[in-house]
């Protein structure tokens, strides 16, 4: 799959057939992830596929959505971002936000290439989610992630906002390049 085409195809999945996923797919995903950009070269975010039927359902109800409960394996994203703290200071926070950001989206195109799907969890109980997983206080659970095979149901597709709508040029506000052009995507 081209770059542009599971960037354009990548969308967020609820709906799952019963039918377990090859895991070796989604190892190849983390690995993938890896590649993300990272300040002072520190990768400061760890995964955990869980697989264990139990765990899955504890992780439904501290997420309070159905849908994560209907899956085989989920993936957790943690972040210890104690080295970048230290090598930066309060920035390094902000650092491993972004660097999750940009982990999780390499993660998210690189199960998509492979035919996989997913929801972004991003709302669920952190304290519970850390004691299912065992995870320490000190680390953050960034999101976590059902990964089925997408159902060939369909669903409402949510529209994506065009390029002119969510682009400035030089200041804010601003919707025009000197000599003024309208951005044209067809035609760069």
């Amino acid at each position: 799959m081209q770059l542009d085409n599971a960037i354009k195809t990548r969308k967020s999945v609820r709906r799952f057939l019963d039918k377990k996923p090859d895991w070796r797919k989604i190892i190849k995903a983390i690995d993938l992830a890896r590649f993300a950009p990272r300040a002072g070269n520190i990768f400061p975010h760890k995964f955990i596929l869980i697989k264990d039927r139990k765990k899955i359902k504890e992780l439904e109800y501290a997420c309070q959505q159905s849908f994560v409960g209907s899956v085989y394996y989920i993936v957790a994203v943690v972040s210890d971002d104690s080295k970048l703290k230290r090598s930066f200071g309060e920035r390094g926070e902000r650092y491993a936000r972004q660097q999750a950001g940009a982990v999780i989206e390499n993660f998210l195109l690189a199960l998509n290439e492979q035919g996989l799907a997913t929801c972004w969890v991003g709302h669920f109980y952190d304290d519970e989610v850390r004691r299912i997983l065992e995870i320490p206080d000190d680390c953050i659970v960034e999101a976590l992630f059902p990964i089925g095979k997408e159902t060939k149901i369909k669903t409402a597709e949510r529209m994506k906002p065009e390029l002119e709508n969510i682009i400035y040029f030089d200041f804010w506000k601003n919707k025009y390049m000197e000599p003024k052009t309208r951005v044209n995507i067809e035609s760069a």
